[in-house]
């Protein structure tokens, strides 16, 4: 990306415009000139350099101070030299850049133009001052407001490129974050009960426990995969799969279970979706509930997908965890709705509109 200046414009531009200051030169240069007139001469560069550079560095008021300066260099050098017009060209082609809007850049530069035709009215100065100081610093002037206005318009565009993309990294962030929640904590749960389950069987039963230890090496070769797939965002197996395996952990970790399923084509979004989801809602189950007993149900109601997930167990906190936190903002991200009930046991319901998606 170029460097710009506070005014919007790349920072070799202020250098090109010096070219101008050949026709405050040309008089001193091409006649009679005392020392003292070379003197003042000099000094005014000098103090016009000064403003012109701040300008581009400076924000408001500041700005606006510096095109003052320069529009005062014109009217005291006007009398003496006509090339002082250029001060008055200066002062009304930076105006655009100094103030936001159109119609502040064109009251400065009618008051910049007003003041330089009153100026050679009263002093009767020659047409070699007043036509570039009035003319010149009109169309000029005029010519850069759309310029000025083009480059706010172009530094917001940046401006919101880079909110699009920072809002686009968070938001990628959090989903990885979500993803690899819902895989690590499903299979390093199941990866605990069946190591349990195998130290008490080491001993009583070593062909089971053996059998069980060649299952944890699966799964965690499985859960290896799953993150790798996880980061890509291309996860989900299917429900058809996805309840499979909730039926597997909830039958490793002792819990009853029973499920219902009505035989349904779902899109592929919401058939992710509803496999994060009742993977998060098992291990749930298993990590927290201390339940004897899990139903599972999917059915189609209405126009909507419903799925029901229901413990015995000791039922949940008020306060939402991040697993829940994460399927609340999935499946509210596609219009549909959660809803938890924690008196007896806990209940999950959830609910995603299917019938458009799917004709679609």
């Amino acid at each position: 990306m170029k460097q710009c200046e506070p005014t919007g414009m790349p920072r070799w531009v202020p250098y090109i415009w010096l070219a101008y200051l050949t026709f405050f030169l040309w008089q001193p240069i091409a006649g009679p000139t005392s020392r003292g007139q070379w003197l003042a001469t000099g000094v005014a560069l000098v103090v016009f350099l000064f403003f012109y550079f701040s300008f581009f560095r400076a924000r408001r008021p500041w700005n606006l101070v510096c095109l003052a300066g320069i529009a005062a260099l014109g009217i005291v050098y006007a009398p003496s030299n006509g090339g002082a017009a250029n001060f008055f060209i200066y002062t009304a082609s930076m105006a655009p850049f100094a103030v936001e809007t159109e119609w502040s850049a064109a009251i400065v530069i009618a008051a910049v133009v007003v003041a330089a035709a009153l100026e050679a009215w009263l002093l009767h100065l020659a047409n070699g001052f007043l036509f570039p100081a009035t003319f010149l610093s009109t169309f000029i002037g005029a010519a850069n407001i759309y310029f000025a206005q083009r480059n706010r318009h172009i530094e917001r565009l940046r401006e919101a490129q880079a909110e699009i993309s920072h809002l686009a990294k968070v938001a990628e962030r959090e989903r990885i974050a979500r993803d690899l929640h819902d895989v690590l904590g499903h299979t390093l749960s199941l990866i605990t009960l069946k190591s349990e389950l195998a130290g008490k069987l080491i001993e009583r039963d070593p062909a089971q426990a053996k059998a069980e230890i060649a299952d944890v090496e699966r799964t965690a070769r499985q859960a290896l995969a799953d993150v790798r797939l996880a980061i890509g965002g291309y996860r989900s197996k299917g429900l058809a799969e996805e309840i499979r395996q909730a039926r597997a952990t909830l039958d490793t970790a002792g819990v009853q279970s029973e499920f219902r399923s009505a035989p349904m084509v779902l899109p592929a979004t919401e058939e992710s979706v509803l496999s994060l989801v009742l993977r998060e809602a098992v291990t749930n189950v298993v990590r927290h509930a201390q339940a004897r007993h899990c139903r599972v149900q999917l059915e189609r109601v209405n126009g909507h997908c419903r799925l029901e997930i229901e413990d015995d167990g000791r039922g949940g906190l008020a306060m939402e965890g991040n697993g829940l936190r994460g399927m609340r903002e999935r499946i509210e991200a596609l219009g549909g709705k959660l809803e938890r009930d924690t008196t007896r046991g806990t209940r999950l319901t959830i609910e995603l509109p299917i019938e458009d998606s799917a004709r679609a």
